[in-house]
């Protein structure tokens, strides 16, 4: 292709009229804290890896600490478009990893939103309520961890209401961080209002150590995390559509 060549003085533009004429493919920047537990690592890696199958972008991950972010972010060159690996409300350390990005510099970047309320996300999470043994009838407790800020709130009560209309049993909200009600609470607080049987759907994207920790609480059942499931893979290549689209606006 023949070098396109600008003399600009708004940076922005000149990126959105290279983008065009070039059709670069922003990489996707998959972001989560993985540094503590290496079975989510592992399981991060996974995703990573069924997502760049896909071949719809060059994929590179920071799975680390903040620093490890920062030697990423600064390692890559041209378009990238950073994509939680993680749930909003889901998972508090990758929620303030994920929060320290720094992008500011970069005319050619852009950050999408953890996943959260959406639609298919919601109705895969009941999917897997299913297949863990939840009948209707039965009481659930979304289980979040701590909660970062009210965004992250919002979002979780949103699940927290979208799961119950699908599944007609009530939601209770639980947490596995510091915040309360503990997800243990919750499920108490089900059965005392009537509900013998209670089942905890895992507001988790990938397996790990807190897995465990819910597979020990005295509930009817526990779901599996949302990965892997294509959903999850389709949904996060959306998001990397959508802000490719921005980008090149």
């Amino acid at each position: 292709m023949k070098p396109v060549i600008f003399t600009l003085v708004n940076t922005e533009w000149a990126f959105s009229a290279i983008f065009k004429e070039t059709d670069m493919v922003p990489t996707m920047l998959l972001v989560a804290d993985g540094s503590h537990d290496p079975q989510r690592r592992e399981a991060l890696g996974d995703l990573a890896e069924a997502i760049a199958s896909r071949g719809e972008a060059p994929v590179v991950t920071a799975f680390g600490s903040d620093t490890d972010l920062k030697t990423a972010v600064e390692a890559l060159e041209g378009p990238l478009v950073a994509v939680p690996a993680f749930l909003a409300g889901g998972d508090h350390a990758s929620s303030e990893l994920f929060a320290g990005l720094n992008l500011a510099d970069r005319f050619d970047a852009c950050a999408t939103a953890p996943l959260g309320a959406v639609p298919s996300i919601v109705a895969n999470l009941a999917v897997r309520l299913e297949q863990a043994g939840w009948r209707p009838g039965d009481g659930v407790v979304l289980a979040a961890d701590g909660i970062r800020d009210q965004d992250e709130r919002q979002q979780v009560a949103a699940v927290a209401r979208m799961l119950s209309r699908r599944v007609h049993s009530p939601v209770q909200v639980g947490h596995l961080g510091t915040w309360a009600p503990s997800v243990s609470d919750a499920v108490a607080r089900l059965r005392r209002n009537g509900n013998p049987r209670v089942a905890v759907a895992a507001w988790r994207l990938v397996d790990g150590a807190d897995g465990e920790r819910l597979r020990e609480l005295d509930a009817t059942a526990v779901t599996a995390p949302l990965w892997p499931s294509d959903v999850v893979v389709d949904t996060l290549l959306a998001q990397h559509r959508a802000a490719t689209s921005r980008l090149a606006a």
